[in-house]
């Protein structure tokens, strides 16, 4: 009996895990579903054999102030095209992506159900991120909460100055873990590694084998889904029994 259920598990196990790599979270904009995306615009034409969003997310990830969350870039003055590459690469990223899996996490906010936590970025991403935006200036370390809202638009709070880039992340490492609440995690792997997600490349989309090596490599933890699968079949033994 309990090999059978031994086996029931590891198969529902795996068939998660094949899920996880292939899904969109349950966010704003995000599809229900990864699929083909033929049209997707500028930064975000990496993703579009398979994509999480959809052309109209992409042509706004790269307009300021965008429908999309109303976000404004120049909230400490007008920022650099080459550290504005960067924010557009990061949304196209968050947007578009089909393998987060490992690391989406159910969340209660009005604009989303599921966020992403610790993504593990490369080196250099954070570094490059870093060193084109050092110039730029902003009021904040942490650019998901805070703001004033008072105007649909974000601004700086009242008590919050703008400061020069590297005065609030004085490292590549605090930028790209605190800029969105710890979605990223700096690592100090290299893309040639295939240990750590790319924000944006060229060619065939890197990320799946990262993914399928967390998922493979890390710890695991019995789903909520699996632990009831367990529970059922353990039921319908027992009835047998």
């Amino acid at each position: 009996m309990w090999m059978a259920l031994s086996l029931l598990l590891a198969l529902s196990a795996g068939a998660l895990s094949q899920d996880k790599l292939n899904m969109c979270m349950d966010a704003k904009h995000h599809k229900v579903e990864p699929g083909p995306e033929g049209q997707l615009y500028s930064q975000c034409t990496p993703w579009r054999d398979n994509a999480c969003c959809t052309a109209n997310t992409t042509e706004e990830a790269h307009e300021d102030n965008s429908y999309l969350y109303n976000f404004n870039w120049d909230h400490c003055g007008i920022m650099t095209d080459k550290c504005k590459q960067h924010f557009i690469q990061d949304t196209c990223f968050y947007e578009c992506s089909p393998h987060l899996g490992p690391w989406i996490q159910p969340v209660d906010q009005s604009w989303r159900k599921e966020r992403i936590i610790d993504v593990p970025l490369c080196k250099e991403d954070c570094q490059t991120w870093w060193e084109d935006c050092k110039d730029d200036f902003t009021c904040k370390t942490n650019w998901h909460k805070g703001w004033d809202w008072s105007s649909d638009m974000n601004h700086c709070p009242a008590d919050a100055m703008c400061r020069n880039w590297t005065s609030v992340f004085p490292t590549p490492q605090s930028m790209c873990e605190q800029i969105w609440s710890n979605s990223y995690l700096y690592t100090t792997y290299t893309k040639a590694s295939g240990r750590c997600m790319q924000l944006w490349f060229n060619g065939t989309n890197p990320n799946k084998k990262v993914a399928e090596y967390y998922l493979n490599s890390a710890p695991k933890h019995q789903s909520v889904a699996s632990v009831m699968i367990l529970f059922l079949a353990f039921a319908s033994f027992s009835v047998i029994m």
